[in-house]
């Protein structure tokens, strides 16, 4: 489960932006740092093949982590104009 500062960051969210939107949010902020973690050492594992670039693992852990942000960044945007919808309609 949850780290303590995360489930604090959880609770926030889930209060401001409702249960589903919130929980999105915080995984959105989890990818994020893995991706950040995982940035971190594509400098130190060097691709033989491309010199300056990040191993090929690393690359695609990295692409993997940016597509999954983008799809949890679409969801969150369907379901604030569902609710703004919903509030003008």
């Amino acid at each position: 489960m949850l780290s303590g500062g995360r489930r604090e960051e959880l609770e926030k969210l889930e209060f401001a932006m409702g249960p589903e939107r919130g929980r999105l949010a915080v995984t959105l902020d989890l990818l994020t740092d893995a991706l950040v973690l995982v940035g971190q050492h594509g400098v130190y594992c060097q691709s033989a093949r491309q010199p300056g670039r990040p191993a090929m693992d690393v690359q695609v852990v990295m692409q993997c982590l940016e597509e999954a942000k983008e799809l949890v960044a679409e969801v969150m945007d369907k379901m604030r104009a569902e609710a703004k919808l919903k509030q003008t309609g």
